[in-house]
């Protein structure tokens, strides 16, 4: 299991959380995914084993999101 910070660009709402946030369910290895609006980040515990760090910042980007290591 990683457990990594990202920051994450493009958010603006507490929709963009929620659509975020949602990601935790629609991707394998996923164990929790928390976004902080405020802070512009997400804190996720991933199984790398089941999904890399590239996977999860594609999902983002396609839900139109930007994802960088903080």
């Amino acid at each position: 299991m990683a457990k990594q910070v990202f920051n994450v660009k493009g958010m603006h709402c507490s929709a963009c959380v929620m659509t975020l946030e949602g990601l935790e369910d629609e991707l394998a290895g996923i164990r929790s995914l928390k976004v902080s609006l405020h802070k512009q980040r997400a804190e996720i515990d991933f199984d790398e084993k089941r999904i890399s760090e590239d996977e999860i910042r594609k999902a983002f980007e396609r839900a139109g999101y930007g994802l960088a290591r903080a």
